[in-house]
């Protein structure tokens, strides 16, 4: 006789939110979008001051950009699932026979039986928000209580873009030269290590694995802008 199984958990990650994907992936772009722009800017050799203000412009614009971006896409997103739940809405009013047969057709082409799954629809036809929810998820994949808002993922992604790109910016508040490309480097190394590390754990993959994929990208954006600017400051001397 086997043993039951006891304290069987699943662990699932709010998915539907969005917010700590926004922040995660918000500071991922800030780090690489200020890393890139700053060693971009000092490649060229100008003044500590040119490459300061180039980094806090990236940081605002990027910030700015990160939340509008994130805001603008979730409000479509948001809007278009209101519409069709409108017009599923509608449809059960008006047309509920119909409804309630494509909802059996739907069961049947699942391999439910065609008993059970009149019995099935006729039971989620039976209360109007049951029948939508139903009907959403089964035609629209869409979960009506599980829309995700706005605000939150928006606020997220500016305040995670803003402190990721922040990073690489402080040594060029205090310092200037190699000096502060050397430790604007070594900040940003230990930052995207970091950020690939939680990115992982987030994904269920290998933090490992995760961390040296966000520092190879990192280092590649980085040291491709670097040289540009080297190149384009040399020829404009």
């Amino acid at each position: 006789m086997s043993e039951p199984q006891m304290g069987h958990e699943e662990e699932h990650r709010d998915l539907t939110g969005g917010t700590a994907r926004a922040a995660i992936f918000g500071m991922s772009d800030g780090l690489v979008t200020n890393i890139s722009l700053t060693l971009g800017f000092a490649g060229a050799n100008p003044a500590p001051g040119v490459v300061r203000l180039a980094g806090i412009a990236g940081l605002v614009a990027g910030a700015f950009s990160m939340a509008s971006g994130e805001y603008l896409s979730l409000k479509g997103q948001r809007e278009l699932f209101e519409r069709e739940l409108a017009v599923e809405r509608r449809a059960l009013a008006e047309h509920p026979e119909i409804e309630r047969k494509e909802l059996i057709g739907i069961y049947v082409s699942k391999g439910i039986d065609q008993h059970l799954a009149e019995e099935l629809a006729e039971a989620m036809m039976r209360s109007p928000e049951m029948a939508l929810e139903t009907h959403a998820r089964e035609e629209l994949g869409i979960d009506p209580g599980a829309i995700p808002g706005v605000w939150r993922p928006s606020g997220a992604s500016f305040v995670a873009f803003a402190l990721g790109a922040f990073i690489p910016l402080v040594p060029w508040l205090f310092v200037g030269g190699s000096t502060a490309v050397i430790l604007s480097i070594a900040l940003s190394v230990v930052a995207a290590l970091t950020v690939g590390a939680l990115l992982g754990r987030f994904t269920g993959r290998s933090a490992f694995v995760s961390a040296v994929r966000q520092l190879t990208v990192t280092t590649l954006a980085a040291g491709v802008t670097f040289m540009i600017g080297h190149l384009v400051g040399v020829s404009t001397t």
